[in-house]
């Protein structure tokens, strides 16, 4: 007998507060957009469930905190009755192959149309200024934004209340726990850079004034559910949807130091790399200032192929390495680095399509001999 291969550092295992994982390949939470209605669909059983392994983490992708947090059509919601239910069938799939399901919970803020809205109505932001027109990462899809309606003062508790009932949503639909999404030009986003936010109140103007929002949100969902249930995504050195900062490394910094105060489970941070969507460039900024900083377990994501994530892990860089678009057309990702297989190359036009089976649950796994 041949002697057993050393076990590379990503399927090692990790304890992840509660969680026992049995390796540290995660599915990132992947915008799918075949949630008919914002309800999430029967199909989701089988896309979530074929990427499943026993003590595996997945995020399910951005679910909407309210009727007026959509971006996109057809992505989940958790703001009904009928949307917790609609995720149940899809959780007990995770959890019955043993693995870990965190929802991804959002708000896409300016990113939006008022197709989207409800009655027609403009988007919400922390400022009223326009996006222009954005090709989306499946590098076919133009999406137009109508220009947003500056959120004055006294409504922004209401949102913070939907990011907290929704949370307490996807409890009761049987998650593991929620991550916030504060990343990628979002709404949280938008409040967080200075590039966008042009707000005079106490949440514009100065670092800890533009993180005041992400951080309410954070409080207010620990409060609901525990900080033991709590991730956020953060992208401070992306410029996603125009959302750029004019200094990452301290508004990366500040979040982190913050977030310890709640002492949420984890911090998933998008790599520098990553400026835009689906983009990878080289860089000179790093994560490790707030890696070391943050108390918590920290997931990276953004470009990762087999060799970095192990050394990402392997030099400390990261507990966890999230994996979109190879674990995407790669239901078995973590066999596959297993055993240094090759991967099913991905198909970007088939990213955001609405088909129930073509891209989503067909691509193949390997064949397996008895």
């Amino acid at each position: 007998m041949s002697a057993q291969a050393p076990t590379i550092p990503l399927l090692t295992p990790y304890k992840l507060g509660k969680f026992n994982l049995s390796h540290r390949v995660v599915l990132a939470p992947l915008t799918r957009r075949r949630s008919y209605n914002n309800l999430p669909q029967p199909h989701a059983i089988l896309y979530y469930s074929q990427r499943t392994t026993n003590g595996g983490l997945l995020i399910a992708e951005a679910s909407g905190v309210s009727d007026t947090a959509q971006g996109f059509a057809d992505m989940p919601g958790l703001w009904t009755e009928e949307q917790v239910e609609a995720w149940k069938p899809i959780v007990d799939a995770v959890h019955a192959k043993g693995g870990v399901f965190f929802c991804q919970i959002w708000h896409a803020g300016r990113v939006s149309n008022s197709v989207f809205q409800p009655n027609g109505q403009a988007p919400i932001s922390c400022t009223d200024k326009p996006l222009t027109p954005q090709v989306l990462s499946d590098g076919v899809d133009v999406a137009e934004f109508t220009p947003p309606r500056q959120l004055r003062t006294d409504e922004i508790p209401q949102i913070i209340n939907d990011f907290r009932l929704s949370a307490r949503n996807a409890i009761e639909a049987g998650f593991d726990g929620v991550e916030i999404h504060g990343a990628n030009g979002y709404l949280i986003d938008q409040f967080m850079k200075d590039q966008v936010n042009d707000r005079t109140d106490q949440y514009g103007g100065s670092l800890e004034n533009r993180c005041r929002f992400a951080l309410e949100i954070i409080e207010a969902v620990v409060n609901e559910i525990g900080a033991d249930k709590v991730g956020i995504r953060l992208s401070p050195f992306a410029d996603y949807m125009e959302s750029g900062d004019s200094n990452p490394e301290a508004l990366g910094l500040y979040m982190v130091q913050s977030l310890n105060k709640y002492g949420i489970l984890y911090c998933h941070v998008i790599e520098p790399r990553m400026k835009e969507a689906a983009v990878k460039s080289e860089s000179a900024d790093s994560l490790l200032p707030m890696r070391k900083a943050f108390n918590g377990t920290f997931i990276a994501a953004g470009g990762f192929d087999r060799e970095d994530g192990n050394n990402a892990v392997a030099e400390g860089c990261a507990d966890l390495i999230a994996y979109g678009r190879w674990f995407l057309s790669n239901p078995d990702l973590a066999k596959r680095f297993e055993l240094n297989a090759p991967l099913n190359k991905y198909d970007r036009s088939t990213f955001y399509t609405s088909d129930p089976v073509v891209g989503y649950t067909d691509y193949p796994f390997l064949e397996t001999t008895a």
